[in-house]
């Protein structure tokens, strides 16, 4: 009788419940410049969760290399993988770059074509890249972002992105990557006002140049957003890799920025 009343609670805790773990890192220039020890870093690093999003893909030649052999890597992890890349950005060649989402195939099932936003591509220097995953017949679209440097302002960029859940009135949008802003930021107001939350409140997630004091992080700048009548957020951390490495100048070598994860359920 116990184990017929655990299945059951195993079923229905499924059935309510469309739970996903998503990590985001901005990989700081992935591309031929990364060795292959540092790939195998990252996928070990990635390999536990459900939907990668990348950030700062290398525009140009080995950019793409990198993320297939990330891909490759993963897949020698126990799990099957797939991956897609999105062209690169419209803005200056300097600043141009692209995103990448990566998913284990048993877990969730890509919808459609992935996507640059189109609409706001001459407001926004690297317009942000768009992938819908199912799970459990419930879907969600990522919004991966790289915001302009803080020198240039990103609000005036993020500004656009209370008109994007008007766009999108059929999909279920999460955003996602480096906003180089806080969350406190007023941008973010009519996001919030919208019924959109910020996972993470007064999180550092960049490198410093060298730890003082113990304190290693610089700025507020990698974040998600989502619709709190749509998402339910279960557990959220962020991976402080750099511990891994005898300094902040190697572990550079991998990223500047610190990966941030969610686990969420679909309501």
């Amino acid at each position: 009788m116990k184990k017929l009343l655990y299945i059951l609670f195993l079923f229905i805790s499924t059935a309510l419940f469309s739970q996903i773990k998503v990590i985001s890192w901005n990989v700081e220039n992935l591309g031929k410049s990364k060795s292959d020890s540092t790939i195998t870093y990252i996928a070990n690093t990635l390999k536990e969760y459900d939907v990668i999003a990348l950030q700062e893909i290398v525009a140009g030649y080995g950019g793409t290399q990198a993320v297939a052999k990330l891909a490759d890597e993963l897949n020698r992890k126990g799990s099957k993988w797939d991956y897609v890349i999105s062209d690169p950005t419209t803005s200056s060649a300097y600043k141009t770059e692209r995103y990448a989402f990566l998913w284990k195939t048993s877990k969730v099932k890509k919808i459609g074509d992935a996507w640059l936003e189109k609409k706001y591509s001459l407001e926004i220097d690297r317009e942000p890249f768009y992938c819908t995953f199912k799970y459990n017949e419930k879907s969600v679209t990522l919004v991966n972002f790289h915001a302009i440097t803080k020198s240039k302002q990103p609000e005036t960029e993020i500004k656009y992105f209370k008109f994007l859940p008007l766009e999108y009135p059929l999909l279920n949008l999460f955003f996602i990557g480096d906003f180089n802003c806080p969350q406190s930021h007023t941008v973010f107001n009519p996001l919030k006002k919208m019924g959109y939350v910020s996972v993470f409140k007064n999180q550092k997630t960049t490198l410093k140049k060298a730890c003082k004091k113990e304190i290693c992080l610089a700025s507020e700048f990698d974040n998600i957003w989502y619709n709190s009548s749509k998402i339910k957020v279960l557990k959220f951390d962020v991976i402080h890799f750099y511990k891994d490495f005898n300094s902040l100048k190697e572990a550079g070598e991998v990223s500047d920025h610190i990966p941030i994860w969610v686990e969420i359920s679909l309501n």
